[in-house]
């Protein structure tokens, strides 16, 4: 057995999918002499079509973002035609009959051994740039995973290092029953990817590729963050009868879709879905959501083959806007950073503390052009959305001092304007902040008459709160939402939205927490945010608890001062409460 971190609860067994790094299945077949010559072709042909990829993304770039940014891709596309790299490639084709991928691969391992020597901090930044090019070049030569054929028989456990967003479109249409990764936390990609698949999940388990192969059994306790590799029967039998539990109990909840989101004492509730794409919108009108609380931008750049412009963004915001419940959407402005890069807005994860430093509006402040091409489409969106009888809501990440919300207003009177002078029809929409940094946080009662709204991020919140990485397995133990120091915070938060009557949403990973839904219930927020796949079970248990209830169990969590005090406390409540939904509680 090995222990990570819980990031999506439930049980599934299955067989070992293992993917290594970008190269998902590097072949491993040597080549016959008449294959040579088309394998070479066919690189020539992926290089040819990166080089013009990345000459049509630069001209993109500098238009939008301004000529250092632009130049990022001059520099990869050198590095593409350089004669060292190339010769290389050619060479193992053709000496040691490697496919063009597989060359990629020991090409890669050669250069990260090569830089990882050097303590030039320069050049071993270059490594990324280097790998940005090998992937362009992985992507054109194959374009979707490729599974070995007999990792697909049966239901498949997906284990990596980290899963990207790339990665998690091509396995769409794949049986996957769980996700292991080695890093990441309960707010990485791949934990997010998994709570909105309603996949169990378990990330932040090291050293696990080193010790699992494609094709070897495993099991992964959603619930608990473990993970067990090729089981006895014994024990591989007793965690399938818990996963048919787990998908019967799943399906049974589905079925409460169209049932009003309300306590057992009939107090009205607010279940909304954080969405990445379409898909998940559409998976928020079939889990009974009644709209879009979070829609992350950043997934549409991260995914898109360049930035995309003012046009594109707003098909892609129509698309969300046609598949959401009820038309109600709030779609954040990019949250770029931390974690989540892209190569024209420059590689900053070699920042000291990346998560506190250059990102989310932070970053489109220092772009302005190109943080303006997005406000105008989201404006443009709004139109859609008020003829089909619903709203789009504009909301900023990252919010630190009153100054950003001056400015931020400033910017989209601008962005009016320049639509207005354009002849384009657009709407002014609601203006919210993300309240993720305590600073804010401290200075709520200073911020609300400057915004629309509010939606407490409590992901970062809980980070920034405790001055605890969430990503790093040292220190991830402190980032607990029961901690009593964030849920002073929180209900703190909560009493000055209530009397400001400014309308509150908590859209951070906290709202689908069985145990933390409890609290901040009690505590009065009545507008909660998650992966559509946890609306149906946080439905149900609303119907299971009333106001003063709630309210009485939060007066004793307070007075607890320990989060282990709190979580053990807010365990046995729940059974109490709802003891049909053990199994999607996470520890």
């Amino acid at each position: 057995m090995r222990k990570g971190i819980a990031v999506s609860p439930g049980v599934a067994v299955g067989t070992a999918y293992v993917i290594h790094e970008i190269f998902v299945n590097p072949d491993t077949k040597r080549l016959e002499d008449q294959e040579i010559s088309a394998e070479l072709a066919q690189y020539e042909t992926a290089r040819d079509r990166a080089a013009a990829d990345l000459r049509a993304l630069q001209h993109k770039v500098q238009a939008q973002v301004g000529g250092e940014a632009g130049a990022i891709f001059s520099v990869h596309e050198s590095i593409l035609r350089d004669a060292a790299f190339t010769n290389r490639v050619r060479g193992w084709i053709v000496n040691d009959r490697l496919t063009a991928q597989a060359a990629l691969h020991r090409l890669l391992e050669e250069y990260t051994v090569l830089f990882a020597k050097t303590k030039d901090e320069y050049l071993r930044e270059r490594l990324t740039d280097v790998r940005d090019v090998i992937i362009r070049l992985s992507s054109h030569l194959s374009d979707v995973l490729k599974p070995e054929q007999h990792a697909l028989e049966g239901p498949m456990i997906v284990v990596a290092d980290e899963l990207l967003p790339s990665q998690a479109v091509a396995l769409g249409n794949l049986e996957v029953r769980g996700i292991v990764t080695q890093a990441g936390s309960q707010t990485s990609h791949a934990a997010i990817i998994a709570r909105s698949r309603g996949i169990p999940a378990v990330s932040g388990v090291r050293g696990i590729l080193k010790q699992v192969k494609t094709g070897d059994s495993l099991v992964v306790d959603g619930r608990e963050g473990c993970v067990i590799v090729n089981p006895q029967p014994e024990v591989r039998s007793a965690y399938l009868k818990l996963e048919r539990e787990f998908f019967l109990l799943r399906d049974q909840l589905a079925a409460n879709r169209d049932q009003p989101a309300v306590t057992a004492d009939g107090v009205a509730l607010e279940l909304l879905g954080n969405i990445n794409n379409a898909a998940d919108a559409k998976a928020a009108l079939a889990m009974g959501g009644s709209g879009v609380g979070l829609f992350r931008t950043e997934y549409l750049y991260l995914t898109h083959a360049d930035i995309p412009d003012e046009d594109e963004q707003l098909a892609a915001y129509e698309q969300i806007i046609h598949a959401s419940p009820q038309h109600q959407v709030t779609i954040r402005t990019l949250d770029i950073g931390g974690d989540k890069t892209v190569p024209y807005l420059g590689h900053h994860n070699q920042e000291a503390n990346p998560f506190m430093g250059w990102r989310s509006i932070r970053l489109s402040f220092e772009h302005p052009e190109f943080f303006m091409t997005q406000i105008r489409a989201i404006l443009r969106a709004g139109v859609l959305a008020e003829e089909l009888g619903g709203q789009v809501k504009m909301m900023f990440p990252m919010i630190t001092t009153v100054e950003e919300l001056h400015r931020l207003r400033l910017m989209v009177r601008r962005a009016c304007s320049q639509l207005a002078k354009r002849g384009l029809k657009y709407t002014e929409v609601p203006l919210g902040m993300m309240l993720e940094v305590p600073a804010a946080a401290i200075t709520i009662d200073v911020m609300l008459p400057y915004v629309d709204f509010v939606s407490i991020g409590s992901n970062d919140l809980v980070q920034y709160l405790m001055a605890a990485d969430r990503d790093n397995p040292k220190v991830s133990h402190l980032c607990q939402p029961l901690s009593p120091a964030v849920l002073q915070v929180l209900r703190r938060v909560i009493r000055a939205c209530r009397r400001a009557n400014k309308p509150l949403t908590l859209c951070g990973e906290m709202a689908a927490s069985p145990r933390a839904f409890v609290l901040l219930l009690g505590m009065g927020l009545r507008n909660f945010s998650m992966s559509p796949a946890f609306i149906p079970s946080i439905k149900d248990l609303a119907t299971h608890i009333t106001l003063p209830e709630a309210q009485r169990v939060l007066r004793k969590a307070l007075r607890l001062t320990t989060t282990t005090k709190v979580s053990k406390y807010m365990e046995k409540e729940l059974k109490r409460i709802a003891p049909n939904l053990s199994l999607l509680d996470m520890a």
